[in-house]
């Protein structure tokens, strides 16, 4: 409903007095793939309504690398000026935030906010630890730049170079740029528009509008005037599937997923039903792959996570009375805690959802272990060993053999005397198919 009066009031706008409508998009938290697809689409839904500017709103405290590119070459690509704008009050746009301002046509933000900490820390598969690279120091201290491994003296490196070009071709202070990758240094809304960091400080968006009225910003295409008198707002909401994307890109979410996908796999094939635990847990399974590819994974916390829930399947199928069980557990949360591979906020496993999900896990498997034990010490309730002590009645005797009724059944059987039909008899072995019967005492009910 909203794309379609969205699409209905860009066939008017040429017959309005308000011709001009500038897109605002809002992104908080950490930057994901899910913000970049969105961002992307805020653009595509400026390019058509030929807006003179498209404002984002953020407030972030870092993300993803890839994201952050992808977004970044959607502005420095767009024929529609960006004006990034840090609100409101108390907002940030740290690490990931501090590149996509220095990228934007106009870089904003408002009193109270902060930018920098642009160090890029260690993600991806098999990665280190999370923690940013240290840096050389010369003899009166101050640090030169990055140190420790080769690697990560290649990422600083890199990261402090894309900054800097990034300043330099909107004209901003790119020596502060080199310092808030290298040296992890941040600013407040007034000390950054002091420094030239950003270009305004805006109370809110209308002062941020009202500011930037005549304003002229270069773009890919040449320059280009702002012309924002009379223009009204329009924000773009995400759409469902960005939404989804955005909750199941959070790693909480992701182990969540994970979990009922297993278990319900788990349940659906040890008991087999009507197999919605299944779909259900294959569905889950699915969505939390999706979610895992997208995010920075350390390659042992991965493992050490499979192989906690295949411990804990193992319990579940051949109860080993706590060994399997136990050090699944201890697998389990040792790589959840080691399975996102970034010291981004945001991207991070929360102890306070791991620690329920392990206990749920160990209740779980000491339940299946109890049932277990419970079952081993119960007498035996089904097949032919049941028979054995029970009592039936011959149904016919002829020369030794024996037809006796038992458990609603007819069987062969053979006796230590001579019977005749109707007597009580008690089966007291059993050869093959054929039983062993002794003399049984009377009914005592008189049957």
């Amino acid at each position: 409903m909203k794309r379609a009066l969205f699409l209905a009031a860009l066939l008017l706008l040429p017959f309005t007095v308000f011709a001009k409508v500038v897109v605002v998009a809002e992104i908080r938290g950490a930057i994901s793939p899910a913000s970049a697809a969105y961002f992307l689409r805020a653009l595509d839904e400026a390019k058509r309504a030929q807006s003179p500017l498209l404002v984002l709103k953020l407030d972030t405290p870092g993300g993803l690398d890839t994201a952050m590119r992808e977004m970044i070459q959607g502005i420095l690509a767009s024929p529609v000026p960006v004006a990034t704008y840090v609100a409101p009050s108390g907002a940030r746009a740290a690490s990931a935030g501090t590149y996509i301002l220095y990228a934007s046509h106009v870089a904003a933000m408002a009193p109270g906010t902060n930018l920098g900490a642009a160090t890029p820390v260690a993600i991806g598969i098999g990665g280190d630890s999370g923690k940013p690279p240290a840096a050389d120091k010369s003899e009166d201290g101050k640090r030169r730049g990055a140190g420790g491994t080769a690697m990560e003296k290649k990422v600083v490196h890199d990261a402090a170079a894309y900054l800097r070009s990034l300043a330099q071709l909107r004209g901003r202070n790119a020596d502060w740029a080199e310092k808030a990758v290298r040296e992890a240094e941040s600013l407040s809304a007034d000390e950054a528009a002091k420094q030239n960091v950003v270009d305004l400080v805006a109370a809110d968006l209308p002062d941020l509008l009202r500011t930037l009225d005549g304003r002229r910003v270069k773009l890919a295409e040449g320059e280009a005037t702002l012309a924002l008198a009379g223009a009204t707002t329009l924000a773009i909401e995400r759409n469902w599937k960005e939404r989804l994307l955005t909750a199941i890109a959070d790693p909480n979410i992701a182990l969540i997923l994970l979990m009922l996908g297993v278990y319900g796999l788990l349940f659906e094939f040890y008991t087999p039903g009507f197999g919605v635990a299944g779909v259900i847990g294959a569905i889950c399974l699915l969505l939390a792959l999706y979610a895992l590819a997208m995010l920075p994974l350390n390659a042992v916390g991965a493992l050490l996570l499979l192989v906690g829930i295949g411990l804990m399947a193992a319990e579940a199928f051949m109860p080993s009375f706590g060994a399997l069980g136990i050090g699944g557990v201890a697998a389990f949360v040792a790589g959840a805690l080691m399975l996102i591979d970034a010291d981004i906020p945001g991207m991070q496993i929360s102890l306070g959802l791991l620690v329920p999900l392990a206990v749920a896990s160990a209740l779980l498997l000491a339940g299946t272990g109890a049932f277990a034990l419970r079952a081993r010490r119960r007498p035996v309730a089904a097949g032919s060993e049941t028979m054995i002590g029970a009592v039936g009645e011959v149904v016919e005797a002829a020369e030794g053999d024996l037809t006796i009724r038992v458990q609603g059944e007819l069987w062969r059987a053979r006796g230590d005397q001579r019977y005749a039909p109707g007597e009580r008899v008690r089966i007291t072995a059993r050869d093959g198919l054929i039983l062993e019967v002794a003399a049984a005492p009377p009914d005592p009910q008189g049957g």
